[in-house]
């Protein structure tokens, strides 16, 4: 039987190493979080990411715009936290309201602000191995593989289904990083069910709830299951729902070494390494030295 990987611990972790760091900083990171219209989960996750900045030690700034807001408007509130010098990291809260360009507003962000690791600036960083702010979902994914194998990853075998700019892709640069054998599986891979069997570490992020099953895996195998999926729940009663991921965690659980469960897994990962990345932001455009642990 597979031990779970628990995010909400390992982001704990995260956490506390990001509080500690903040200490010894010469001044306080600030992040500001822009939020446009009035989405109710965008305002959840939004007073979560102000939350989690506050408690680790660092300054938080709440931007909003009206769901009535242009392009225009939101590209030049983007633009005054780009000039900001006391702003160390944005963060645009997605989606956008219907008829704003995301990717646009995205690519106004100063790529030394660029805490979700989003720009096009960003992305080449990554692939040229250069310094810069990563992506963090994929980011958390190494880490908790990391929490299960060890900090050594050279030499596994890591199979990534999905090949999205978001998550696919940057999580197999990251795990090329370190020193892993790669390959990015998606709709047209041949027989994935046997490629997945390959794979020491498994990265299922595509989006299709409880599609990997356990006789894709090899035995003891690590699963870092990235997908979300909301799916009917009837035995909970009509009309209710409850969240899955791409792996179908039951079938997987007796077969993988590993595995996260959904929820609680990669999800909590993503907050704990955007506090992360604010507090690599701030060091790397003040001068700082980046304290050990982040």
């Amino acid at each position: 039987m597979a031990k779970r990987i628990s995010g909400k611990d390992v982001a704990a972790d995260v956490k506390a190493s990001v509080a500690a760091a903040v200490r010894t900083l010469p001044g306080q990171p600030t992040l500001a979080v822009v939020l446009v219209g009035d989405d109710p989960a965008s305002e959840v996750y939004v007073r979560h990411k102000v939350t989690d900045t506050e408690e680790v030690g660092m300054r938080s700034i709440k931007k909003t715009l009206p769901a009535t807001a242009t392009q225009a408007e939101v590209e030049a509130l983007i633009s005054d936290l780009n000039q900001d010098d006391e702003v160390d990291g944005i963060l645009l809260q997605l989606p956008l309201p219907n008829g704003l360009d995301a990717n646009q507003a995205i690519e106004c962000i100063d790529p030394d602000k660029d805490v979700d690791g989003l720009t096009e600036a960003s992305a080449g960083r990554l692939v040229l191995g250069k310094t810069g702010l990563r992506p963090c979902t994929p980011t958390g994914s190494v880490i908790l593989a990391k929490r299960a194998l060890g900090d050594n990853l050279s030499g596994k075998n890591v199979v990534v289904i999905g090949r999205s700019i978001l998550v696919g892709k940057p999580t197999a640069l990251l795990f090329l990083a370190e020193n892993c054998t790669v390959t990015i599986a998606h709709s047209k891979t041949k027989d994935l069910p046997g490629l997945c069997r390959t794979a020491d570490i498994l990265v299922p992020a595509v989006g299709r709830p409880q599609m990997v099953k356990g006789d894709w895996l090899k035995p003891g195998a690590v699963v870092i299951d990235v997908g979300i999926n909301r799916i009917d729940a009837p035995e909970r009663g009509e009309g209710k729902t409850r969240l899955v991921g791409d792996a179908d965690f039951a079938d997987c659980e007796p077969v993988a070494g590993h595995i996260t469960p959904v929820p609680g897994g990669v999800g909590p990962m993503t907050r704990a390494c955007l506090l992360q990345n604010t507090v690599k932001a701030a060091c790397y455009r003040r001068g700082w030295t980046l304290p050990d642990g982040v």
